[in-house]
């Protein structure tokens, strides 16, 4: 870090929005007078703000900045999320729910769905959904703080005043807000490494580092400095999607829908004041007219606003730091938000970045580390997203005939035949999605396993009895005690003004 008698390190980040603004107020909060933050945005560019659902990890973000959390979701008109509520994927009719909680109670050497199924083998045919809480209390519309965290939550929220509730607190920390549109970026002669950024108006900002947070434009990590893109749209195919905003209907439950169609799916996301609705689809199968008007004759509530239209190519930057430049957001790939997790995603580069952080030039070794371990979680994330596709029972268009047919990565392959095999899933190198995450997409997408960890059949009749009742008994009276999510949101966090905006 820089020294009492260095200059403040000069990062400036380019564009805002939820990654810049994230960046931005993560790094002033954290570094404090060790660096100097610009951020350089234009008002006149608006950004893609669909990225209205979450995962758990955005509230350890949160607290990390020392955010108060009633406070931070009053503003963004949040709600809290229990999971997603897949609908329509294995086959039309059929749904499942993939929860942020862990299903009953693992043993060392086995996970618990293996103890379920020795249930069922001897006759106990009882929903593996009746032993998660956060499942159980999200279809009954309730939810509470629990001591010790005991119930996985993350939120729905409003992205755009996400950002502006970011804003505000990264400037109160001494980031400085730049207005204007970037006319050019300018690179060193010798290094080839961005020097500064020239705006419409003239003004030039110099950094020494640089964010960029221009969505899917990015202008600097791919137009100025053309660090290569890696196309994923043959395993995820879907290159399109409509946003919509529409006024609320009813209690807002605590977790957002997945509700697959011919060619793709649609989203539906409770906020406070009004609901995010969207479909995403494969351009070759739909066309943009017929997306828009599936998803206009399908919103719940009237609608509020204008639809946006979006085109991307799923994929990962190659080099998501390369020289001077760091690739945050959509800049740095795009999945679509099927598992909720583009935000995370920007989470994870901000504070790899921090952790990061040269204390005087920058080492390739670190750019090397921080590529590969950036690249790691996207392909880990991109095969749990293929798994959606790939393992279905659908047959009913060309769009999920040619995801059943479909060859995927190794990676992935390996798990899904592992799973079919034993029941056994690992998780691997701290990633993302954990094995009872792994575990309920699988048997939701109708994978069944061949087989089970002999250790379970130790149990008695007796005790296995007594186990799989007292789990299911334990959820139920939780669940039993615990407010409605409307109640306890309207209590805990209630926005003063949550009329449709």
């Amino acid at each position: 870090m820089s020294g009492p008698d260095h200059a403040p390190r000069r990062i400036v980040v380019a564009g805002g929005g939820t990654a810049g603004w994230m960046a931005a107020a993560a790094i002033a909060r954290t570094l404090g007078r060790s660096v100097a933050v610009t951020l350089v945005e234009s008002d006149a560019i608006g950004t893609v703000g669909v990225g209205e659902s979450t995962i758990p990890p955005l509230v350890t973000f949160n607290r990390l900045l020392g955010i108060n959390e009633a406070d931070f979701m009053r503003e963004t008109r949040a709600t809290f999320k229990l999971g997603i509520q897949f609908d329509n994927w294995r086959e039309v009719g059929a749904g499942y729910f993939h929860s942020f909680g862990l299903t009953g109670r693992d043993h060392w050497a086995a996970g618990f769905q293996h103890y379920w199924m020795e249930g069922q083998a001897r006759g106990h045919n009882v929903s593996y959904d009746d032993y998660c809480l956060e499942l159980k209390a999200a279809y009954a519309g309730k939810f509470a703080h629990l001591p010790d965290d005991r119930m996985n939550y993350a939120y729905q929220l409003d992205s755009a005043r996400y950002a502006r509730f970011l804003r505000t607190m990264a400037e109160a920390d001494g980031a400085i807000r730049r207005e204007g549109r970037i006319a050019e970026v300018e690179l060193h002669a010798q290094s080839g490494e961005i020097a500064a950024l020239r705006l419409e108006s003239g003004e030039r900002i110099e950094g020494d580092l640089f964010l960029d947070c221009t969505g899917f434009r990015a202008l600097l990590i791919e137009g100025a400095l053309h660090a290569g893109y890696d196309d994923w749209s043959h395993y995820l195919p879907c290159d399109a999607a409509i946003a919509v905003q529409t006024r609320s209907v009813g209690s807002p439950p605590p977790f957002t829908r997945a509700i697959a169609h011919d060619s793709g799916w649609q989203w539906r996301i409770p906020l406070q004041h009004r609901r995010g609705n969207g479909i995403v689809y494969c351009s070759r199968y739909l066309k943009q007219d017929a997306a828009l008007d599936r998803l206009l004759t399908t919103v719940e509530g009237e609608t509020i606003s204008a639809p946006n239209m979006l085109r991307f190519v799923t994929g990962a930057r190659r080099r998501q730091w390369y020289r001077n430049c760091i690739a945050v957001g959509l800049s740095a790939g795009f999945m679509e938000p099927l598992e909720s997790t583009s935000i995370h995603l920007i989470q994870r580069a901000v504070l790899r970045l921090i952790r990061m952080l040269p204390a005087g030039a920058i080492s390739a070794r670190d750019i090397d580390e921080f590529n590969e371990q950036q690249l790691t979680d996207m392909v880990q994330i991109r095969d749990f997203l293929i798994l959606h596709y790939k393992a279905t029972e659908r047959q009913d268009s060309p769009f999920w005939r040619y995801c059943a047919a479909m060859e995927v990565p190794d990676s992935l392959a390996h798990r899904i035949a592992l799973f079919r095999e034993t029941g056994r899933v690992f998780r691997k190198n701290e990633e993302l999605f954990g094995e009872n995450s792994w575990v309920q997409v699988m048997m939701g997408q109708g994978i069944v396993p061949k087989s089970h960890h002999p250790i379970a059949a130790k149990l008695t009749d007796e005790e296995i009895d007594k186990l799989l009742r007292t789990l299911r008994e334990n959820v139920a009276k939780t669940v039993g005690s615990l407010p409605s999510h409307e109640a306890y949101v309207a209590r805990y966090c209630g926005a003063r003004e949550a009329e449709a905006e």
